[in-house]
């Protein structure tokens, strides 16, 4: 078969369903072309897109400036690996650590492996810094986390589909509920062995679940109190996906100065990936400041591709493409937009119990337990109307399109999505 040859979509489902691996269950669609919030399929049906690669590409489908620089810097050098220098770099160091409030970027490629880098810089810090006795470090963690699948993440997960048959587990995490300042203090107040709080802003994958007004703030000054790192992980909710720069938003530089939502809170380590390279190239980083970043020597860690001159140059332009569109802003204006549109339906409905979110960050939630294949079945039927979304944990509809969508076209969405839900009304 030759690579450039156009297959059907049955013909592609099929080659995925026998040479690849099962470990996914895709919405029965195959995308072949995207531009902006657009994607089309292999026989040229167009959808708005209302997953953005789990909000990977925030700055829309093959965005011309964020193509434009990773074509021009493959063309010039693409990998170096960190046993040289390479003269993008240190560029994309200093471009983002003044964008986002931190003294040094920690470069790596996908969302897990930045997570992975936090919880290992967290233990060093506390052995070499705080003076945790070797080994006996804890970190800890909220009940329904989202942070990746490696076996060290999954070890502080409670989800049964990503544990089961994949143990031993790692030691050293403890589990709290989310949202509960009481269950924090209490895990701090009886443990001096506690390095570090992670934590998600919003849990995106548990069904987009925002947390009380003050829950942040007031964690990280828990956190600050026992002498703890306070850990962010913006993957998803990071790069103006939730109407600011960042959900937490503590000292950045975000354009959005008029926007709504959690009080700012300064991480002191702070996880991106996902829409970092607008989802055009797998970019991840860890920041944090020099007290917390010096622990980590040559040696400690690494990673061929990390940092490599197209990530650095990706990054640099996907980030500038955030702060020259101003889409912090405008997810902050359509996603109260699309809430209060939903919120209208929802009071005459007899399928969805409600909308939340914030920015361009939202789920409705399906009258029916996770068991049931209703969500799913909407999501198929959303399809056909020419919008793809799809269901997390059951009976919850995640919707999170590309920030770069018009006021018009949000209209137009929701009008899909309303009359969609009526197909399905008692």
């Amino acid at each position: 078969m030759a690579v450039l040859e156009q297959l059907t979509s049955q013909q592609a489902i099929e080659l995925e369903d026998k040479y690849g691996a099962h470990n996914y269950h895709p919405l029965p669609v195959v995308l072949s072309r995207g531009e902006g919030v657009y994607v089309w399929d292999a026989e040229g049906k167009r959808y708005f897109d209302f997953l953005s690669a789990y909000s990977a590409v925030n700055q829309g489908h093959c965005h011309p400036k964020i193509v434009n620089a990773m074509i021009a810097q493959a063309k010039t050098l693409t990998l170096t690996s960190r046993a040289f220098y390479n003269d993008m770099l240190g560029k994309y160091e200093k471009y983002a650590t003044e964008l986002f409030g931190f003294d040094k970027l920690l470069p790596m490629n996908t969302g897990a492996e930045a997570v992975e880098t936090a919880l290992k810089l967290a233990r060093k810090w506390a052995y070499e810094v705080k003076g945790i006795n070797e080994n006996e470090a804890e970190i800890i963690v909220c009940e329904n986390n989202f942070h990746g699948r490696t076996t060290t993440i999954i070890s502080f997960s409670n989800d049964p589909i990503a544990r089961k048959n994949f143990g031993p587990y790692t030691k050293g995490f403890i589990k709290i509920e989310y949202d509960n300042l009481k269950a924090l203090e209490d895990a701090l107040k009886s443990n001096s062995k506690i390095a570090a709080f992670l934590v998600e802003p919003i849990q995106g994958e548990a069904g987009v679940y925002v947390p009380s007004e003050d829950y942040l703030i007031k964690a990280k000054a828990l956190c600050k109190q026992h002498n703890v790192l306070f850990i962010a992980d913006e993957v998803q909710t990071g790069i103006a996906r939730t109407g600011r720069l960042l959900a937490t938003c503590g000292n950045c530089n975000c354009e959005n100065k008029n926007c709504s939502g959690t009080p700012d809170v300064k991480p002191d380590v702070l996880i991106l990936g996902k829409a970092l390279s607008g989802g055009a190239y797998p970019v991840s980083a860890v920041l944090a400041n020099n007290n917390i970043m010096n622990v980590i020597k040559p040696g400690n860690h690494g990673s061929t591709f990390g940092g490599n001159p197209i990530a650095a140059a990706v990054a640099m332009a996907a980030l500038e493409v955030i702060q020259e569109e101003h889409l912090a802003e405008n997810a902050d204006v359509l996603g109260n937009i699309f809430r209060d549109e939903l919120n209208k339906y929802i009071k005459n409905s007899n399928v969805v119990t409600l909308v939340r979110g914030k920015g361009l960050l939202n789920a409705i939630a399906i009258n029916d337990n996770e068991s049931s294949n209703k969500a799913w079945d909407i999501c198929l039927a959303l399809r056909d109307n020419g919008l793809l979304a799809k269901p997390t944990h059951g009976n919850i509809i995640r919707f999170a399109p590309p920030l770069v969508m018009t006021k018009e076209q949000i209209l137009e969405c929701i009008a899909i999505i309303t009359k969609t839900l009526n197909e399905f009304e008692n």
